[in-house]
């Protein structure tokens, strides 16, 4: 995958490369990463990126011609570009699963009050949040969305099993996980772990799982109470913490 980031800050991005997953996953080709300081297409001489916003009002704006210039320099036929906007859709795994399946990917960070409008409406495939709050710009949240993107490249992570058994990859929440040792401060790591029957354990993990997202996100269950769904593991669910 092919990703270019258009920025006003290319060394902020730029300590990807030296970072765990997303790192390897730069080094191993598989993803292509490139920033893009906005500033380079500036036509002022003082190379000035933004301005006071028409009709008055606190703070500046990015111009629309350095950042208009800088899509056009690194668009191709199949590009997806990207603005990392508070207004934007939320990131779920779900969007990030469809964005990893992208060839190539042109993410704008922001800075200051935003851009200009005509930019987002003329130029713009997708605007996309990590939540409802506001930062001072957008290279965190293009850091967080390349993040999640590099776990789901062909060949980053050790396995598939990696990423498949994590938080929200299916929808719920991961189960609970235990290491050594096996006794710590009196607290026991629970005997099914232990027994070596597998089948025994996945089933242990599954009821976890949706018990842990039932008690810490119960919002996530609605798509697993539609007829065809994990019905079964809701009762044995059910059953376990006597809610029936």
């Amino acid at each position: 995958m092919k990703i270019d980031v258009l920025t006003l800050f290319p060394e902020v991005i730029n300590m990807l490369r030296d970072y765990s997953i997303v790192g390897r996953a730069i080094d191993s080709g598989a993803i292509n990463m490139k920033t893009v300081n906005i500033r380079d297409y500036s036509t002022d001489k003082h190379k000035k990126v933004d301005d006071y916003p028409y009709g008055g009002g606190k703070g500046m704006v990015m111009k629309p011609e350095p950042i208009y210039s800088a899509i056009e320099d690194c668009k191709g036929f199949n590009s997806r570009i990207i603005y990392l906007s508070p207004q934007g859709k939320i990131l779920d795994q779900s969007l990030v699963s469809e964005l990893a399946e992208e060839d190539h990917l042109i993410l704008l960070a922001g800075h200051y009050e935003g851009i200009d409008n005509r930019i987002i409406e003329n130029y713009i495939d997708d605007e996309i949040s990590i939540g409802d709050y506001v930062l001072t710009g957008g290279e965190l949240p293009v850091m967080v969305l390349i993040d999640s993107i590099s776990r789901l490249m062909p060949g980053v992570l050790s396995s598939e099993e990696s990423y498949e058994i994590e938080s929200h990859y299916e929808g719920l929440l991961e189960y609970p996980q235990y290491t050594r040792p096996r006794i710590f401060n009196e607290k026991k790591v629970p005997d099914v772990l232990l027994s070596g029957d597998h089948s025994k354990i996945n089933m242990w993990r599954q009821v976890n799982a949706l018990r842990t997202t039932l008690m810490k996100r119960p919002d996530m269950l609605k798509e697993l109470k539609k007829p065809g769904s994990q019905l079964d593991l809701m009762e044995s669910l059910l059953k376990l913490i006597g809610k029936r």
